[in-house]
């Protein structure tokens, strides 16, 4: 308990002398498909610090060919594929922007990032499928990208004739540099959180990560209009966002996992290669958190997570499939709410 106020002060002390910081998308400042501990940092800030963060997603061929209008389309996302070199991209697909270099984060710590705000940079989604991607391969043996155009009033994508789906943008991929000295695949979600496709994580939301590398080195894109949890065909609605995010540093604290937090829940997330595991693991960081940050006993934990908490498919095309298990706040009456991580794990 001491330390975990001893990283509150620590927080509330350098909030005081807080930054905010842009970082727009350029060729330099793309990680294109990786995590790693060896990229350069795109910006070096404090933790405290905001930043607003540019991102683009797409191929530009293929949404023009699929009925993107040119003027729609970013001149940073043309410049991006124009410029990049081959042997910087990959292993994975995503677009990334980054990293964020965060003074103070050393491993062992943890990275809290608010985000503040998202915001829809263009006028259209897409969503695509292909003969390797989503569950439904052999009934699918063929490419074909959506585009679904967004009315950034209403809020609302226009999916069909008489089929409107409601907009909640969030990002698909946030995550730190992962233990280790190689670039990870972007695609598979692990410990360093990453392609996670959690859609609880709106403006609002808070996640907190396991810092593996000096200065946690924090990246983010994949940006999505909106999803269904699953994302069978292995998109959502793919759009171009920027986000404002704060960012703090636990230092003392540790986590096994990634956890996140919304106005209205707290989260907590497993990812496996087997649906089951991924279960296993999200319901245990459910019982774990209820113990330490709740204080229930074992049991009452075993109970309450069966009586009061959802257990949600997150993605199942990722390589690892994620579960995420939802517990509401309302169900906890006493003044003030806990935070999501402790000195004691």
């Amino acid at each position: 308990m001491r330390s975990l106020l001893l990283s509150l002060l620590l927080a509330c002390s350098l909030a005081q002398g807080a930054d905010t910081h842009v970082l727009r998308v350029t060729p330099q400042t793309i990680c294109w498909g990786y995590y790693w501990a060896h990229a350069q940092p795109a910006l070096k800030i404090h933790s405290g610090d905001s930043v607003q963060i540019q991102t683009v997603s797409g191929n530009p061929n293929r949404l023009i060919a699929a009925g993107v209008k040119p003027e729609d389309m970013q001149p940073q996302l043309k410049e991006v594929y124009e410029k990049v070199p081959p042997d910087a991209k990959g292993p994975g697909g995503h677009l990334l922007t980054g990293p964020v270099y965060i003074e103070e984060a050393e491993p062992g710590d943890v990275l809290e990032v608010q985000i503040d705000k998202i915001t829809l940079d263009v006028p259209y989604a897409y969503n695509g499928f292909g003969p390797t991607t989503g569950i439904f391969q052999d009934e699918y043996p063929y490419p074909r990208t959506k585009i679904i155009p967004l009315d950034r009033q209403r809020m609302i994508g226009e999916f069909a004739p008489g089929i409107e789906i409601p907009l909640k943008p969030f990002f698909g991929s946030m995550g730190v540099a992962p233990p280790g000295e190689g670039k990870l695949n972007s695609a598979p979600p692990w410990i360093h959180a990453g392609n996670m496709d959690l859609k609880e994580l709106t403006a609002g939301a808070k996640v907190y990560i396991p810092i593996h590398q000096k200065g946690a080195l924090f990246e983010v894109g994949d940006g999505h209009a909106g999803m269904g949890n699953g994302e069978i065909d292995v998109t959502a609605l793919e759009t171009s966002l920027t986000g404002t995010f704060t960012f703090v540093v636990h230092k003392g604290m540790s986590l096994r996992w990634p956890r996140a937090e919304t106005p209205q829940s707290y989260i907590t997330i497993g990812f496996n290669e087997d649906l089951n595991k991924a279960t296993d693991l999200a319901a245990r960081e459910m019982i774990d958190f209820l113990m330490t940050e709740k204080h229930l006993s074992r049991d009452d934990a075993y109970m309450l997570t069966s009586v009061a908490v959802d257990l949600d498919i997150t993605q199942l095309v990722d390589g690892k499939k994620g579960v995420h298990a939802i517990c509401p706040k309302a169900i906890f009456k006493v003044t003030g709410s806990a935070p999501l991580l402790s000195g004691q794990h």
